[in-house]
């Protein structure tokens, strides 16, 4: 296979764990929320992810659903309805994409839109790693946090030795010296496989009722839109498109939660958390994706001695990191101060208000074209609107 499509080196091995900050923690916490078997959902995830490195053959890892990942460990929703819901979504994203009503909302909602659905995203992730993971371990934390931060700024866009591996080995290396058992692990060894789990039409109804509709929306926006513009941003040589996307996330979505798997997305978060850790092809996603299957196949007992030991200041700092990339991609919209002002609106209320990324969406669209109806045009950067294949 073609180097540039897969690779396995140290940077790739790095820059697979540029997006677990944010999947393991949603992922443990659906799994105490609904009961869901562990090693199941571990290995469906992972399998996921594997095929999806193998397909795209960039860094795009799927990451749990996030609007429903919430309701559910908040809510304490069935897992019956979140399996129903997935499938729910599954099935009205395959409408919109072979409708082609996918790649019309694309083309028609502007760039400085998007860089605003993403800005929002870094104020999102940044504020998750401040609030809760950075502060989690008190002194302790905050030393740990500082080294990984050290870490990161004195190696970062090194190629030889990726920062990110380092500071996950930090972590690793603390966890083995303080709380981490390896006999709580061992004790937890046994062989797990997926079972098949149909959802109720009834689940699937509800799940569609109560959690669908709230993802849906930022679903188009960060999985969708925000992911096609940031593969653009990376991977300019690349040509993946709405429609591409689209299917895969159907697909996923219709197939997972019949093996107990949670439901699943691409995401440009974790696309630019894979990248700012080093990673350039989908090897690391395959890697990524190995780490879930080993663990569910093999050590799903043993899973909440690793989550109880390892440093969440530690996965702070990689939350931190993925969203400076996301952060960053703003910058080409500094040369149009009005689109600059529509990106910037877009991503604080997507950041700040309950579903901020719908209210954002469609709030930084209508600005842009009531400029475009009532005023002087903004000042349009290349590629404002959005293109699909």
């Amino acid at each position: 296979m073609d180097s540039s499509w897969i690779r396995f080196d140290r940077n790739e091995l790095a820059g697979s764990f540029g997006d677990i900050g944010t999947d393991l923690p949603l992922i443990v916490g659906i799994i105490l929320a609904t009961g869901l078997d562990a090693g199941g959902v571990f290995i469906v995830f992972g399998l996921l992810q594997i095929a999806t490195g193998l397909l795209y053959g960039l860094p795009m890892p799927m990451q749990p659903l996030k609007a429903m990942a919430v309701l559910v460990i908040t809510q304490k929703i069935a897992g019956g309805v979140l399996l129903g819901a997935g499938v729910a979504i599954g099935a009205v994203m395959l409408l919109l994409t072979l409708s082609g009503a996918l790649r019309l909302l694309v083309q028609w909602i502007p760039r400085a839109v998007v860089r605003g659905v993403q800005f929002g995203l870094g104020l999102s992730l940044a504020t998750l790693a401040l609030k809760n993971y950075i502060p989690a371990m008190g002194a302790t934390g905050y030393a740990l946090a500082a080294a990984g931060l050290f870490i990161m700024l004195a190696l970062w866009g090194g190629r030889r030795f990726p920062p990110g591996l380092l500071v996950i080995g930090l972590g690793v290396v603390y966890a083995l010296a303080t709380d981490l058992r390896l006999g709580g692990i061992a004790d937890g060894f046994g062989i797990s496989l997926p079972k098949l789990q149909l959802p109720q039409l009834t689940d699937i109804l509800t799940g569609f009722v109560v959690l669908a509709l709230p993802q849906i929306p930022l679903s188009l926006s960060n999985s969708v839109i925000a992911t096609e513009q940031t593969i653009h941003d990376l991977f300019p040589e690349r040509r993946v498109g709405a429609t591409r996307i689209g299917l895969t996330y159907s697909l996923v979505n219709l197939i997972a939660p019949v093996f107990g798997g949670v439901p699943a997305c691409h995401g440009c978060g974790g696309l630019a958390g894979h990248y700012a850790f080093g990673a350039r092809t989908g090897g690391s996603v395959v890697i990524y994706g190995a780490f879930y299957l080993v663990v569910g196949m093999f050590l799903a007992g043993g899973l909440s001695e690793v989550i109880k030991a390892f440093p969440q200041p530690i996965l702070g700092v990689v939350l931190l990191f993925e969203a400076l990339t996301l952060l960053l991609l703003v910058r080409d919209q500094a040369s149009a101060p009005r689109n600059l002002s529509i990106a910037l609106l877009v991503g604080v209320v997507a950041a700040s208000v309950p579903q901020g990324f719908v209210v954002g969406l469609l709030l930084g669209t209508l600005v842009y074209y009531g400029f475009q109806r009532f005023g002087r045009p903004a000042e349009d950067t290349p590629g404002t609107k959005q293109t699909a294949a």
